[in-house]
């Protein structure tokens, strides 16, 4: 199944934009598209509303567009081809006070204007038939639930809409969101509700719900079709709907455990876990307890408790459990299972870096991690930087210099099942956090981080903005050094100096100078001027994407050291590095030889 690309919300004035941050805040991963000239805080700017439009509409990006409905159509009308394929569109009044489906109502648009709706106080104006009368859309049913034969879901509601009355046999689960439907005997139609795996007769509508659980037990690095061929056999033989499992369970050692994240993607359904102790609680009602798993793990049962577990206090085992050389596996049934309250998830950390300031050079990955995240953590004046984004997280505010506090903290929360987001300025792997983290798990090696996921986003680093400003500074052959020594040693840095200015690097130098250390940066300077020119252009960068940046380019031998800072990232070119003016400015860039190589072919 592909990926889903971001939600386009687009803006065409400054109320609009700012309409337009409200929502983003309660849409995770949706980006701003602001018309430039009148949208000044956007994520993406744009000068051709049309082109746009048809450009995100091809790409399959919902789009939601604050302005006039009329524009959306007569934009998009040309571009319609297939209902079943075509992204969602919705249009929002300038106030946010109606909010529209227009294309995609059952594919995700009806849904996603209600939860506008919410955020904005406005009324959701559906207009598909089955849930302007009945509330009620077949083919978009609650998140767990699934009709078995879709194709005759239309068939049902035109029924419906006529007049028509159908039978309901519930076999399993609570189906409140039909409860305002008609319903007679004698129905032409029957609408049934099992988590069996049954073949529909003719004049029925299946739906599965999510009734079922699925405990799973295994040996560690147990393969994933070992495990995988136990359960889906399991359901076999017992005559159960995949498609009724809510949640794949065990015991939270395992929740870094490859087999078991491998079944539950396999099923398209959430892993969660419980600890022992909530494992043991449910011993009286197993039906195979052990005292020899009790021994290994403090529970005398780990798939059959986790199914009971699971399915609540009126749950019922029914599939006990059963075995393969490595793994176990057992079925419980409760009533409409909602997977997210069930035990825990796996804890996440995600690594990410906001770049070097404002939001347009934050790379999408780290706004999608932000907005899947509970818990942010990170120092204070960074987690600003995200912006809106931040809204309804848990902050966790550090001060500058408690890095290890910083990282210990994200991993704490992780490590208890939290998504979480530990957030660098520029690159998280550049003289930032993301090194300091698994140091950490390197040498502490404690269960409950071992078994998180992490995953680290990069960001524009600062260097990287501060060579595009000045031209391209880093054409060939860089390093980059950090200054500071409260962590390296200085004659260590002396000599990486001296090593970089003989190797005729390019050299980025990160917290060049700090209010007690002033000497470094002017060692720096003149171990390079004993190395190359004197002229070599030198790129001075204060500020990057912040109010009151600055970018200067000044020779090597008039490079100034006093206004040079923390927030400071200082560039020296090697020696074929030039510096020129075009347009009224200076520029600086690096050749790397492509003009050279160009002569010696051709002669010229």
């Amino acid at each position: 199944m592909g990926v889903t690309p971001p939600i386009a919300l687009i803006s065409l004035t400054a109320p609009g934009g700012e309409l337009a941050r409200h929502i983003q805040c309660g849409l995770p991963g949706a980006l701003v598209h602001g018309l430039s000239g009148r949208v000044d805080d956007c994520d993406i700017a744009f000068t051709d509303t049309g082109a746009t439009l048809q450009a995100l509409f091809r790409d399959g990006h919902p789009i939601i567009g604050i302005c006039a409905a009329g524009i959306l159509i007569r934009t998009l009308s040309t571009s319609l081809s297939d209902k079943h394929t075509e992204p969602p569109v919705i249009a929002i009044s300038p106030d946010g006070s109606s909010i529209v489906p227009l294309l995609g109502g059952h594919h995700g648009a009806n849904r996603l204007a209600r939860d506008i709706a919410r955020l904005t106080g406005g009324n959701a104006a559906l207009t598909t038939a089955g849930e302007s009368i009945h509330g009620i859309a077949f083919d978009e049913p609650p998140t767990g639930w699934t009709i078995a034969n879709p194709t005759r879901a239309k068939d049902v509601m035109a029924d419906i809409l006529s007049g028509g009355k159908p039978s309901m046999v519930i076999e399993a689960g609570e189906p409140d969101w039909l409860e305002s439907l008609p319903l007679d005997h004698d129905g032409a139609w029957m609408i049934r509700i099992s988590d069996r795996a049954i073949t529909p007769n003719p004049n029925e509508l299946l739906i599965h719900p999510p009734t079922l659980v699925v405990g799973v037990g295994c040996e560690r690095d147990c393969t994933p079709g070992e495990l995988g061929e136990l359960v889906t056999q399991t359901l076999t033989n017992s005559g159960l709907a995949p498609q009724s499992v809510a949640a794949i369970v065990s015991i939270d050692v395992k929740a870094d455990e490859p087999a078991v994240h491998a079944i539950a993607q396999h099923l398209g359904v959430p892993a969660r876990f419980f600890d022992a102790a909530q494992l043991e609680a449910e011993t009286p009602r197993l039906e195979n307890p052990s005292d020899i798993v009790f021994r290994e793990v403090g529970a005398h049962g780990v798939s059959e408790a986790a199914a009971l577990a699971a399915a609540g206090p009126a749950g019922q085992l029914v599939v006990a459990k059963t075995k393969s050389r490595r793994a176990t596996c057992a079925v419980a049934r409760g009533t409409s299972i909602d997977a997210s309250r069930v035990g825990r998830g796996r804890g996440h950390l995600a690594i990410v870096g906001t770049g070097p300031g404002d939001k347009s050079h934050r790379i999408p990955a780290t706004d999608t991690a932000v907005a899947k995240a509970q818990d942010l953590v990170g120092y204070g004046p960074y987690l600003d930087l995200l912006g809106p984004s931040i809204a309804g997280k848990t902050r966790h505010d550090f001060d500058l210099g408690a890095e290890i506090d910083r990282c210990r903290h994200a991993l704490n929360l992780a490590g208890q099942g939290r998504d979480v987001a530990l957030v660098s300025s520029g690159d998280p792997g550049v003289f930032a956090m993301a090194t300091l983290v698994f140091e950490l798990l390197d040498q502490e090696a404690r269960p409950d981080w071992q078994r998180i996921s992490i995953d680290v986003h990069p960001g524009v680093s600062a260097m990287q903005l501060a060579a595009a400003r000045a031209g391209a500074p880093l054409g060939h052959d860089f390093c980059a050094i950090s200054l500071s020594d409260l962590l390296t040693p200085w004659p260590t840095i002396q000599g990486r100096l001296k090593a970089a200015a003989e190797a005729d690097f390019v050299v980025a130098f990160y917290n060049p100078r700090s209010r007690k250390r002033h000497h470094q940066i002017e060692t720096a300077r003149d171990v390079f001027l004993a190395h190359r020119p004197a002229d070599t252009p030198v790129i001075v960068a204060r500020n990057l994407a912040r109010k009151g940046e600055s970018v200067e380019i000044v020779s090597l031998a008039e490079l100034q050291v006093e206004s040079i800072d923390m927030l400071t990232v200082v560039i020296i070119g090697n020696s074929q590095s030039r510096q020129m003016a075009m347009g009224g400015r200076s520029w600086a860039y690096t050749p790397r030889g492509y003009a050279h190589k160009h002569t010696k072919e051709t002669g010229n």
